[in-house]
């Protein structure tokens, strides 16, 4: 079996982190917790040695909600219909004060 290459492994995750929202927000399409939108669309690929380890490196609130929202590199910008502001500070203040795995 030929293994995947770079470009089709980005495509399919900037591919599931557009559809998160529909795919596993409850049927109001919002997000229950910050928890959940974390262990739902971020930890998919940062947990998963697709994309940095975001967990103990306490990174500001501020850089995190920024990159969410403008995306970068092969991680996609999720707009406030995605994940909305609230939810956005709660997983940026969740992510700014982990521990490492």
């Amino acid at each position: 079996m030929k293994p995947w290459s770079a470009p089709t492994i980005l495509l399919a995750a900037a591919a599931l982190a557009a559809a998160a929202p529909s795919a596993f927000a409850d049927s109001s399409g919002k997000w229950k917790s910050s928890q959940e939108t974390y262990d739902k669309v971020c930890a998919y690929c940062h947990e998963a040695n697709v994309g940095p380890v975001l967990t103990g490196r306490k990174l500001p609130p501020e850089y995190v909600r920024a990159i969410v929202r403008s995306g970068n590199r092969a991680m996609p910008a999720f707009r406030p219909t995605e994940i909305d502001d609230e939810i956005l500070a709660g997983v940026a203040k969740l992510i700014a004060t982990s521990t490492a795995k």
